[in-house]
């Protein structure tokens, strides 16, 4: 039997699948990666392939001029969900799946950068996927903007700057503002890319890069099992039936 196949939109190359790597490859997938930061005018195509993840990146989802690739990446979306496609999409990514359901992305009144709680709504508490959480859970965000809710979608988790940190359409698309795949690693490197700084000294004051580096040394295991109990409930739901792990339960 052929191995399921997945697609990775990639804007950035410090914001890549992190722990999901190993764990889509333990699980028997494919990885094939779209990086629209060297070929924005790439338009792959979705024959073949079992699910979609697109991943977060520095720009904002309506700088269309600068990014085009942005459009493509709307329209391809789209029609993941109207193919039933697994759809998985992280900050940026998340945002661009509910353009392209019809919903809303604008500026936040203030960005969350660092460790922040998010909190399940009454769906999400009961979700296939998301009831890995805690009713209130402490993940790890870097994002300044917020989404309207897609008509017709199940809102299931919020936080204080961000009414809507998770959302899911259907029975396979979700959308996670939160950053579960980072380790510590991936955070350092965030911390300290050159595209970061300008907004690193805008929240000088709210922001303390050696606090986030404290925290996630405290923090890191307990989001890193969390990480692999909820996208492996997400691979779990795909008709293709990858192999499977027993986890531990929480």
């Amino acid at each position: 039997m052929a191995r399921p196949k997945i697609l990775v939109f990639q804007h950035v190359p410090y914001e890549p699948l992190g722990t999901l790597d190993p764990l889509l490859k333990e699980s028997g997938f494919r990885i094939r990666y779209v990086n629209f930061g060297r070929q924005p005018e790439s338009r792959p195509s979705l024959e073949n392939f079992d699910a979609l993840i697109i991943l977060g990146g520095p720009m904002n989802s309506d700088q269309i001029e600068s990014y085009p690739n942005l459009i493509t990446e709307v329209e391809i979306i789209r029609e993941a969900v109207d193919r039933d496609i697994a759809v998985l999409g992280i900050c940026l990514g998340a945002q661009l799946l509910a353009k392209a359901l019809g919903g809303s992305v604008s500026r936040n009144k203030s960005r969350e950068i660092g460790w922040h709680d998010v909190e399940l709504t009454a769906a999400g508490s009961v979700d296939p996927v998301l009831s890995t959480f805690s009713n209130v859970q402490s993940v790890f965000q870097w994002h300044e903007d917020g989404i309207g809710l897609p008509p017709g979608a199940i809102h299931l988790a919020s936080s204080e700057a961000s009414e809507v940190q998770a959302f899911k359409y259907g029975e396979h698309a979700y959308g996670l503002q939160f950053h579960l795949e980072v380790d510590e690693s991936l955070i350092d490197r965030w911390l300290t890319v050159p595209a970061n700084q300008k907004t690193l000294l805008e929240e000088l004051d709210r922001v303390d890069p050696e606090a986030i580096r404290q925290q996630s040394m405290d923090s890191m295991n307990g989001l890193e099992t969390l990480s692999r109990k909820t996208f492996t409930r997400w691979l779990e739901r795909f008709e293709v039936a990858p192999r499977r792990r027993t986890l531990p339960s929480r």
